[in-house]
């Protein structure tokens, strides 16, 4: 006898109901066994967040360090749990690196600049070549205190009281100059004196307002030099080391006593000037 339609319909639908009793205990089995490694995973991540957050503490490491690595192996730790998750629901692993290899790739090159900032912000977290509170000068023109380091830039607030965001791939990638990580600074400013000026007496002059200011620092010892034979003036260079919190108010100091000493010694401060010299030429 010839099957009818129906007939085969019916044998197709009692095939899948045969085929859906013997695997339903399978994918039963699976779902249950990926929602307790889910559950359980999420818990000992956690945990070992907790664990490494102590850890980073007892370490004394850097606040932004901290965050970066906390994130990081956050994430390196959960997309383990996604893996192990899916793997547990029968997807082939190989093919599933691959996808996440291939999504890399493109999001690597959609994200060049970003990347080499993250990458800068790596090695300024890991090398540490200043830290939050420093005062920082970069060979690009930027300057300013540190106030936060994040992975893609860092915030600078500048002696105007403005903020600065700077990329760290720029940052890293240029010479930059702490200030503050020595704990300690040293003047560097130049003064003109006359040429007709006694050199000897003008430095004794400088070095006694320098030894006298009550910031100045003994050891180093105040040092007047005599660096420039100038233009207009004999430029002598003023060094006295302080500590970073008293730096600015000392400089301040030193400019206006070392301009009254000399004034009081009669020891002039020349402006720019020429000489100009008028030949008059006989006419034939």
């Amino acid at each position: 006898m010839q099957e009818t339609g129906t007939d085969t319909i019916q044998g197709y639908w009692d095939e899948f109901i045969t085929t859906a009793i013997e695997w339903a205990p399978k994918v039963i089995s699976a779902l249950i066994s990926a929602v307790l490694i889910y559950v359980i995973g999420l818990w000992l991540i956690r945990i070992a967040k907790r664990l490494m957050a102590k850890a980073f503490k007892r370490q004394n490491l850097d606040v932004s360090l901290q965050r970066f690595l906390n994130n990081l192996i956050s994430w390196a730790l959960n997309i383990l749990l996604f893996i192990l998750v899916v793997t547990q629901l029968g997807v082939q692993t190989s093919a599933l690196v691959a996808m996440i290899g291939a999504a890399g790739l493109a999001i690597g090159l959609a994200l060049q600049g970003s990347l080499a900032n993250f990458a800068g912000g790596v090695l300024i977290l890991v090398l540490k070549p200043f830290r939050v509170g420093d005062f920082i000068e970069s060979s690009t023109g930027v300057s300013g205190t540190v106030r936060e380091i994040d992975i893609f830039n860092t915030k600078l607030n500048t002696p105007q009281n403005q903020l600065v965001v700077v990329p760290n791939g720029n940052l890293s990638n240029s010479n930059v100059t702490n200030y503050t990580q020595l704990g300690t600074r040293r003047t560097w400013f130049n003064i003109g004196v006359s040429y007709d000026a006694d050199l000897k007496q003008a430095k004794e002059i400088l070095l006694n307002v320098a030894r006298n200011n009550q910031y100045a620092f003994e050891d180093p010892a105040p040092q007047i030099m005599v660096t420039e034979l100038g233009d207009s003036s004999v430029n002598l260079s003023v060094r006295v080391t302080t500590s970073n919190e008293n730096f600015w108010t000392m400089n301040e100091q030193l400019i206006i006593d070392c301009k009254a000493a000399l004034d009081e010694a009669g020891i002039e401060i020349p402006f720019p000037q020429r000489d100009i010299h008028i030949r008059n030429q006989e006419q034939s």
